[in-house]
């Protein structure tokens, strides 16, 4: 009896747990790579695998290539350097910085080094560990809010492979290293299939405010992309199943549907107030179901405007997250209310629910793929995202999936512009008299083309020289 009881509460506890994070102990997690390339000094050339960090903005389809510095003292990242900028380039190069492992959040590394100067950071692993990925605190732990502020890209590096590079650093050899994240957004073809895997509730705290904001920035990118034909964009949900011996608990009547085999955290977690987790999983149902009827009918985007809406228009803050309330919202979008019922199905029969049922097995990893275990979680081409949940960052990373010349007018807009051509005019050509330049900034980074003017074609490498 004990030992039921026990296995009880502990159930009860991972289902009271906030729909964040997934407590899977048999999870398969796979971390997505990047490359290190060592260019200089010539006997470590060398390439290495680094493990991108799950914050900041990867250069998804891109590289770089900096010097690295190490410093002298401060080496864990952990507080403000001194001086201003202390790791700005003085050359045409960017500086990686290298900081060690331990003492403060991998985020705030990065954070005091994109403060002092640094184009990126490297976090040495202080152990022979297999590679992690560096994830950033809970928003309480973040009162300054610089994790949002993170626009460089980061990642964890072996602790060999950093020993390496410190002591060519010591031995003042100039190290020159490429970043490459090409390889971190795999198959580029004419078309990028992705997937969000988000939740209807919005009582989560601070990561279902980032969703549901995502969602109504991105709303308007997803849909010119999925119009036009360029992306197939597919929308996922968790849910759990409760053990069969606690199937007929209170516990597990008030959190699941179809007798425990779907089941969501309790909202407010307090059963005795508000919400249910079993009203968040036929949420869920319905937003997958609006997405699935709404595809049949070749209008698969409606889905964005439907969350949106109903985000605004039903939310568990304004005690109006209700079935009514959805239906409100369908009807506002012309979507078929009848249909979306026949595809939710009974969530009172004791049988499967053929939609809730894929998501379960969706949420295993397949291939190269991990399992879904932190909400929300975004997977481009099978890869898991990692970065910032933001709409240029995004935007970028989809786009990194096409192939160079197939890619869709909005991914050459100047919402994805690089701003490199500001500063030194990114190295490119310029005619100081009349202000003509042949630096022209794309999201892939800046390119150094002559350019035409007012009809007259200008030639040349685009470097040192363009003549009309």
């Amino acid at each position: 009896m004990m030992t039921f009881m026990a296995s009880l509460r502990e159930f009860i506890a991972l289902l009271m747990v906030s729909t964040i994070v997934v407590s899977c102990v048999d999870g398969r997690f796979v971390v997505e790579k990047s490359s290190i390339s060592v260019l200089s000094p010539y006997s470590l050339r060398s390439k290495h695998d680094s493990a991108i960090g799950n914050f900041g903005v990867p250069d998804y389809g891109g590289s770089m290539v900096g010097s690295v510095v190490y410093p002298s003292k401060g080496s864990s990242g952990c507080e403000p350097f001194e001086g201003d900028k202390p790791f700005k380039p003085r050359s045409s190069r960017p500086n990686i910085l290298l900081l060690d492992r331990g003492e403060c959040y991998f985020a705030l590394k990065v954070w005091n080094g994109q403060q002092a100067g640094a184009a990126a950071v490297l976090v040495a692993d202080n152990i022979d560990e297999p590679l992690i990925t560096m994830d950033s605190p809970e928003a309480n732990i973040d009162s300054d809010g610089y994790i949002e502020k993170i626009g460089i890209p980061s990642a964890l590096i072996d602790r060999s492979f950093s020993e390496s590079l410190k002591k060519a650093l010591k031995d003042s050899e100039d190290v020159v290293v490429r970043l490459d994240w090409r390889e971190s957004m795999p198959h580029p073809d004419e078309r990028v299939e992705y997937e969000f895997w988000t939740n209807s509730n919005d009582e989560c705290g601070t990561r279902c405010d980032e969703q549901m904001n995502f969602v109504k920035t991105f709303k308007g990118h997803a849909q010119i992309l999925e119009k036009g034909g360029y992306t197939q964009f597919t929308p996922h949900y968790i849910t759990w199943y409760c053990p069969q011996a606690f199937i007929l608990s209170s516990q597990c009547k008030s959190q699941c549907i179809n007798h425990g085999r779907y089941c969501a955290p309790d909202p407010e977690q307090d059963f005795g107030e508000g919400y249910q987790g079993k009203d968040v999983v036929f949420e869920n149902l319905r937003q997958l179901c609006v997405h699935r009827v709404a595809n049949e009918s070749k209008r698969s985007w409606v889905w964005w405007d439907f969350v949106t809406d109903f985000h605004i228009r039903c939310s568990m803050k304004k005690k109006r997250y209700s079935k009514e309330c959805a239906e409100d919202v369908m009807k506002s979008l012309d979507l078929p209310i009848e249909e979306i019922k026949r595809c939710m199905g009974d969530p009172e029969a004791d049988k499967e629910n053929q939609v809730l049922k894929t998501e379960q097995e969706l949420q295993v990893g397949q291939g190269s793929r991990g399992d879904i275990t932190i909400l929300p979680t975004l997977v481009i081409n099978n890869i898991q995202y990692r970065g910032k949940l933001a709409r240029a960052a995004v935007l970028k990373a989809i786009c990194a999936g096409f192939k160079e010349t197939t890619d869709p007018p909005i991914c050459l807009s100047g919402d994805l512009e690089t701003n490199e051509c500001l500063e030194r005019n990114g190295g490119c050509w310029q005619d100081s008299k009349s202000n003509i330049t042949a630096c022209k900034d794309t999201y892939r980074g800046r390119v150094c083309e002559c350019p035409m003017v007012n009809g007259v074609k200008y030639r040349g490498d685009g470097y040192t020289s363009c003549e009309a």
